[in-house]
């Protein structure tokens, strides 16, 4: 079991400062993890919104204009800076709002921090510009900078006293964020081509054809991209229902919270599903009142009720 920490009562005017900065730059950055995150009471939310904050600023450092060495040194600054938040050596004055909120987070709640530095391998596989031949090195780089963003999410959630099977909770916050980054890169194949970036693996590419690349609106010349785009969609949908086997191991906040994200990235999958090529169009996205809809529904726990009673369905199978 994964409990949390209460967090204080009281929080100082400085960490509230770096607080309200961080929740700022999810607000404008991140409008479908912000979402998710309004569901949550406000500890918890702050907390989220600290690990986003972080996680965007080495995000930005990998998809920024500057030279890629000068993105590796950043980088690492940046991996210096959260050593001195592991080792409890920032403090509520510091100049970086960021760190500070991050400092206290990690205070309040268990967070395994390690998983930010995995962030920042992930990034730097990124300014490398490594491919993947198959879907297991795939994944090795999408639990960098996915599943490890699950796991610091669910040292914020914590599990409930008693749930079934929560040793096993790290594992599937793991496999969902698994299914959100596949989501992510079926959603922007045609800016990351555009970067010189190409994330789908390089059998999956061959198989469907699809190894010259996707370089303009339309699919390369006579492959069978929709069969592409429809196998990485069974692959996440797959995904999707090992992680949602988290859900009933969170309290109802935390779980809307997980519902309402994942059910976002799932209509996403859905509308790509329906029309592939809308990918090599543009960024598919879905409106502000879908994702309200979702939200809703997440805080209402249809989501967790749904997935519950499958996998009683399953057992007594």
């Amino acid at each position: 079991m994964i409990r949390t920490v209460d967090s204080p009562t009281h929080v100082s005017a400085p960490v509230l400062a770096a607080y309200s900065y961080c929740e700022t730059v999810t607000g404008q950055q991140a409008r479908n993890f912000a979402y998710g995150i309004r569901l949550l009471p406000a500890p918890k939310r702050r907390a989220m919104s600290a690990l986003y904050a972080f996680s965007r600023r080495v995000d930005d450092i990998g998809d920024g204009e500057l030279a890629d060495d000068v993105k590796a040194a950043r980088l690492e600054d940046t991996r210096a800076l959260l050593a001195r938040v592991q080792d409890g050596a920032v403090a509520e004055d510091d100049t970086d709002p960021v760190a500070v909120a991050l400092a206290h987070a990690a205070q309040a709640f268990p967070i395994p921090l390690g998983g930010l530095d995995e962030l920042i391998d992930g990034v730097l596989m990124d300014v490398r510009g490594e491919h993947y031949e198959t879907w297991d090195d795939l994944k090795v780089y999408c639990r960098c900078v996915a599943g490890a963003i699950g796991r610091l999410s669910l040292g914020v959630f914590g599990t409930e006293p008693g749930a079934r099977g929560a040793e096993r909770a790290p594992e599937y916050a793991d496999t969902l964020g698994l299914a959100l980054q596949l989501t992510n890169i079926l959603r922007d194949i045609r800016e990351d081509a555009g970067n010189g970036r190409i994330y789908l693996p390089a059998d999956d590419l061959a198989k469907f054809g699809c190894s010259a690349g996707f370089h303009g609106p339309t699919p390369p010349e006579g492959s069978d991209f929709a069969g592409l785009v429809h196998f990485e969609v069974r692959r996440a949908r797959a995904l999707f229902a090992e992680g949602y086997r988290l859900l009933p191991m969170l309290d109802r906040r935390s779980g809307a919270c997980v519902a309402a994200m994942a059910g976002i990235y799932r209509r996403l999958l859905d509308r790509i599903e329906r029309e592939p090529e809308a990918v090599l169009r543009g960024r598919v996205s879905l409106p502000g009142r879908e994702k309200a809809y979702v939200a809703v529904r997440g805080l209402s726990g249809l989501d967790t009720r749904r997935h519950t009673s499958r996998l009683t369905v399953r057992r007594r199978a």
